[in-house]
This record gives structure tokens, C-alpha cells and sequence, in this order.
């Protein structure tokens, strides 16, 4: 055989010699194939939180042209600039939703264009308005003649109407009105803090603060109601934790959900009936739930149930 041939018998009895070690082999590695665990699966992503979109606080034109004097109008434009800022705390402190702060565009504006970027805002699912819709403040006078003395009080009241609208469509989704005034506990802090008549900025806080609460927990109960996470016994835990009204002694009633709602008139759906089935007195608050004990007749609490608190 000359060098050509011998290369070629070798180079082809190599070949057979590989293609044999694999047919006996095949069955071992298929084998190993379907006990090889699978590749883990990427978790599924969460769901994603609404965003709302928060128009700037205004007061209406009614309660401005109604304003006597600049101390007044000053006092009425700071404390709709202070409910933005504390509304906007307010509902990031739910933890249940992805802000946009429509009062912030001017500055969101000029950063983006010092930066050479084109600013727009993101889409999103709702639009909050909020309109202040009534402001007094005003003095009250009490005289008690059997000893000859009267007792002076300040009174800060104001109120506003919040509108939630789906943002796709305008759809009027809720609307509340609500009001705060000042506690007797803050008489001296609004007499003491206060000078020629201005609202005081400790008082102004805890005024809007407490509006904004209201506020962030009407909407927060309209898109997620507040449910039982867990049952333990008597003890059941909800999610909702400091930041959204919820305080260690309140009331809160317990529904299961039934049959869905609907309108015989329009056809629209008003929603699921709810059936009340016990309460529960809340007894610890931590930054993201609660716990409470059952209160009374139990009549099925148990995990996914819907909680409404109880007004007293």
C-alpha cells in the first residue's frame, strides 16, 4: 500500500470505531439527559404597581376671591402648597403605587433640559385632583358671667373635594369630600405659634398632614381594599401598616366577598356584594402590616377577607 491508501484505511476505520462508542453509549447519555434537572425557571415578575398622577392642589376661584387680605391669601396658597407636598408623602407611604407629581414638572423641565434631554412625563393608569374647596379661620369667644372671665378660641377649618379619575378614559372613578380642622389639643400651639393672625407652620403641617391621610386612604382603599394576609387562631394580619391610618385600638369590620353587582338599569358592574362576617380590634402596627384580634362572633374570617375600618 503506498502513503495515500494507508492514511484513508485508518482515517475510515477511526471513524467506525467513534460512531460505535456512541451507539453504546447513547442510551446512557439520554439517560443522563432526562435526569438532569431543568434549567430553573425565571420567577414571574410581580405585579406591576398603578401609577397615579397628582395634579397640583388648587384652591377654587371662589376661595380665592373671597380671601381678604394678602395675609390671608398667603395663608391659603402655603396651605395648598403644603397639602401637595404632604399628599404626595401620603401615598408613597401606602407602598402601593408609582407617583407622578404633576406640580414637580416645572423643576423635572429645567433639569432635563440642563441635562439635553426632552422631558415628558410617563403614562399613567389614574389622575388625582384635589380642590380646596372651603377655608376659615377664625376666632371664637366664650364669656362665662357667673365669674366674670371668657375664654378665646382659634378655629382653622378647611376642606377639599378629591376626584380619581381612570386617566385612559376620564372616567370619574371615586370622589370624596373631607374636612380637617384644628383639635382642641392644638389651641395653644396655634395661639403661641401664630403671629398677626398668620396660620403657624407647626400647625399648617399636622392640619394638611392629617388631610392627606384621609385622602391617600380613600384612594388606597378604592384600587386595593385592605385583606387579611393571615389567620392565625384570633390573630389575622392585613396589609396595612404605619403611613396609612391604620392605629393600635381602632375597629375594623371583616367582609367575604359574594356575587358580583350589577346595575339592572345600565348593566355596569357596581361591584362584588360583601357580606359581613366579624370584626377585629387592631393591636400592633409595624411599617408594612397589622395585626388584630378577632372582636366577637367569627363567622369564616380567614385569608383574602376584606377589612374596613370602622368610624367612632
Amino acid at each position: 500500500m503506498n502513503f495515500n491508501t494507508v492514511t484513508a484505511y485508518l482515517r475510515n476505520t477511526l471513524l467506525v470505531a467513534v460512531l460505535g462508542l456512541l451507539a453504546f453509549h447513547a442510551p446512557a447519555i439520554a439517560s443522563a439527559q432526562e435526569a438532569a434537572p431543568a434549567a430553573p425557571a425565571h420567577p414571574a415578575p410581580s405585579p406591576a404597581l398603578k401609577t397615579v398622577a397628582i395634579a397640583k392642589v388648587k384652591a377654587t376661584p371662589a376661595i380665592l376671591a373671597n380671601a381678604n387680605g394678602n395675609e390671608r391669601r398667603n395663608s391659603i396658597e402655603r396651605m395648598t402648597g403644603a397639602l401637595d407636598g404632604q399628599l404626595m408623602s401620603a401615598l408613597q407611604q401606602t407602598r402601593k403605587f408609582t407617583l407622578l407629581a404633576r406640580s414637580d414638572a416645572d423643576a423635572l423641565v429645567e433639569e432635563n433640559a440642563a441635562s439635553g434631554k426632552a422631558f415628558q412625563f410617563g403614562h399613567s393608569d389614574l389622575t388625582l385632583v384635589v380642590t380646596v374647596d372651603d377655608f376659615q379661620d377664625f376666632t371664637e369667644t366664650a364669656s362665662f358671667a357667673a365669674i366674670g372671665k371668657s375664654a378665646t378660641k382659634r378655629v382653622i377649618r378647611f376642606a377639599a373635594v378629591a376626584k380619581l379619575y381612570e386617566t385612559k378614559t376620564n372616567k370619574l372613578i371615586e370622589t370624596a369630600n373631607l374636612q380637617e380642622q384644628n383639635l382642641d389639643s392644638e389651641e395653644d400651639l396655634a395661639q403661641a405659634a401664630s403671629t398677626g393672625g398668620r396660620l403657624s407652620d407647626s400647625l399648617l403641617i399636622a392640619l394638611t398632614r392629617r388631610l392627606s391621610e384621609k385622602i391617600a386612604q380613600r384612594i388606597t382603599d378604592v384600587a386595593f381594599p385592605a385583606k387579611i394576609l393571615a389567620k392565625t387562631g384570633n390573630i389575622v394580619t392585613i396589609n396595612r401598616g404605619e403611613g396609612t391610618g391604620i392605629a393600635t385600638g381602632q375597629l375594623w369590620e371583616v367582609f367575604a366577598l359574594g356575587a358580583e353587582l350589577i346595575d339592572p338599569d345600565t348593566g355596569a358592574s357596581l361591584g362584588r356584594e360583601e357580606l359581613s362576617i366579624g370584626k377585629i380590634r387592631i393591636q400592633r402596627v409595624t411599617a408594612r402590616t397589622a395585626q388584630g384580634e378577632v372582636s366577637g362572633e367569627d363567622l369564616g374570617i380567614d385569608r383574602g377577607s376584606i377589612v374596613r375600618r370602622i368610624e367612632q
